[in-house]
């Protein structure tokens, strides 16, 4: 079951809040997408799923998006989505993760976004140590998310 997200006139988007069906999250949402979107998003799921392969996984808010089973959807671990300019790995604590190879950019006050290229590689074994710091990091944030935020907000660099 889903609910259609109406565009400014309300006409219907074709967008969801939630719509998983009867087809594997996965193949759902790259079937929204053409071939060179999907080849990325595909890569980019094999390496997350490698990195933690017990990721619940759903569609919500027009992203593919990675729960811990424990955790529920309120404290996801990642998603992904597609822009004009490529696709995108979110990481909804990302400011607690170390950023070595500096590809994080801020979004909200406590998600950071990796930023691909239309068509670019997927470095799988990079990929999976950003997810696997940010598994490592999820009860931090679970039990801290708001003094996380308030702290975010405030310019204050963190580590969890």
């Amino acid at each position: 079951m889903f609910a259609s997200i109406p565009d400014g006139a309300g006409h219907d988007t074709g967008a969801s809040l939630v719509d998983n069906g009867p087809m594997d999250p996965l193949e759902s949402y790259l079937a929204r997408h053409d071939e060179t979107d999907a080849a990325s998003l595909a890569a980019l799921d094999a390496a997350v799923r490698r990195a933690y392969p017990g990721f619940e996984v759903a569609v919500k808010y027009g992203l593919l998006m990675y729960a811990l089973p424990d955790g529920g959807w309120r404290h996801w671990v990642c998603g992904m989505n597609v822009t004009k300019r490529g696709t995108c790995l979110r990481f909804l604590y990302g400011v607690l993760l170390p950023d070595p190879l500096g590809v994080l950019r801020p979004g909200t006050a406590t998600l950071m976004t990796w930023d691909f290229p239309r068509g670019a590689e997927i470095d799988d074994e990079q990929v999976g140590r950003y997810v696997g710091e940010a598994v490592e990091r999820h009860e931090y944030f679970r039990a801290n998310s708001k003094l996380v935020a308030e702290r975010a907000k405030a310019g204050v660099k963190q580590q969890g």
